[in-house]
């Protein structure tokens, strides 16, 4: 079998007056690594200062002649610019450049094309997709027409069928999806209501902290996992296997990253609604970044954005097993008294981490008093299977209890009352 050439690509930055060079070059940096994971090869990366955007080429016409020589002496496939270009810059950049053109927006639409598997991620995928092609159906909609028999990033679009058709066929389209996400919603939202009296903790952070890995060491599952931005895409639940009685169950939600395009979370909308029914929140940061904290505040504007802000957060620290400086630990670990610091790949302090968890879920439980007549044992034996016995003193006629139990479990506490109410033999006090 014949391996594919990777594409030769060209990475554009610009500095603005908000902007430092460090700042744009860590941009650039992460792109190029948005650019493997797509499957191309980065031969050079161009970074010009800036008052403001170029209403024409995004950078200046004297740098897009530039970019047409360096797409010619590298033999570069396409240039891709780190900031979202319009239409007319589109078309303006192709025609002095003569290859393709892409932002970084595009790019990660492209990638999450490949990594969608599931009936909701495909369509949230492809509604993005229209939504961000419209009002760039110039010149770029027919290499997009290509699909049906090339490969490269960028020809991944949402199907021959729909790219053939005009913008009225498109914005049809986009309904049809829109209403076809809107009845995956409400399955979904029908999955969460089961899961109301279960303690939900969702993880989050952004792409390539480690998360589908340290859901793997928490509950001991085998999520796919790969050291590229996005790997997955759809939530993932899974069971927190304890020894108590709780029902704890993580969600794994996908990454973000900076300049995600707004299209895709407004896409991922009914995917991020597993969030806003999480009762905690696991932040998972890789703490060997250069840039963490930058990281850090995207996740803590898309907590924000979310409006999931007044949810309890526990901040994990991962992949310190890759961090060379000891004494940058114990500072982040002063900075942070109350992060959990961890090797979610070696299972360092795992175990730790899944305690705080149950306890926790624990603090979530319910507590009760009841009185139960010694001539009703099978009720005395049936507590047993949904309670912990937290007290217990026995009395001429009846037991005393206090107890404790999952939320989950509230209807066989009700239910019980009930029938020893009926019976008229035993009050109780919840």
């Amino acid at each position: 079998m014949i391996k594919q050439q990777k594409e030769r690509a060209i990475i554009v930055g610009v500095i603005h007056s908000r902007q430092s060079r460090a700042q744009v070059e860590e941009y650039l940096d992460e792109l190029a690594l948005l650019l493997d994971t797509a499957g191309a090869e980065v031969v050079d990366r161009i970074i010009q200062e800036r008052t403001g955007f170029d209403p024409a080429f995004l950078v200046g016409s004297g740098m897009a002649e530039i970019l047409a020589e360096k797409v010619n002496s590298l033999e570069a496939d396409l240039v891709v610019f780190d900031d979202d270009l319009s239409a007319a810059q589109l078309r303006n950049l192709e025609e002095c450049c003569d290859t393709k053109i892409m932002d970084r927006s595009g790019i990660i639409l492209d990638i999450f094309s490949r990594r969608a598997k599931s009936r909701e991620a495909k369509t949230q995928v492809e509604l993005a997709q229209l939504k961000y092609y419209l009002p760039r159906l110039t010149k770029m909609w027919t290499h997009l027409s290509r699909q049906s028999g090339g490969a490269g990033i960028g020809l991944r679009g949402p199907g021959e069928k729909q790219l053939e058709v005009d913008r009225r066929m498109i914005r049809k389209r986009i309904t049809v999806l829109s209403a076809e996400l809107e009845q995956i919603a409400g399955q979904r939202e029908i999955r969460r209501h089961r899961r109301k009296d279960l303690f939900n903790v969702a993880l989050m952070g952004y792409t390539n902290a480690g998360k589908s890995t340290l859901m793997n060491a928490l509950t001991a599952s085998h999520l796919y996992v790969e050291n590229q931005l996005f790997a997955t895409l759809d939530a993932t639940v899974r069971k927190l296997p304890h020894e108590g009685k709780e029902h704890i169950l993580l969600i794994d939600t996908v990454g973000f990253i900076r300049k995600l395009p707004h299209h895709l979370v407004a896409s991922f909308k009914s995917t991020l609604e597993e969030t806003k029914q999480a009762d905690l929140l696991l932040h998972v940061v890789d703490c060997s970044h250069p840039y963490y904290q930058d990281q850090v505040q995207v996740i803590q504007q898309v907590i924000k954005e979310l409006a999931i802000d007044d949810r309890p957060v526990i901040t994990v620290f991962n992949k310190i097993d890759r961090v060379g400086d000891k004494s940058f630990l114990r500072e982040l670990k002063q900075h942070n008294e109350s992060a959990f610091l961890v090797s979610a790949q070696r299972g360092i302090f795992i175990d730790e981490l899944k305690k705080e968890i149950i306890n926790r879920a624990q603090q979530q439980n319910m507590i009760a008093e009841l009185k139960i007549p010694l001539a009703e044992q099978k009720a005395l034996a049936s507590i047993y299977e949904w309670a912990k016995i937290l007290k217990k003193k026995y009395h001429d006629d009846y037991v005393a209890l206090s107890i404790e139990f999952a939320a989950e479990y509230k209807d066989d506490y009700l239910r019980l009352v009930g029938e020893l109410s009926n019976s008229e033999k035993s009050p109780s006090k919840y």
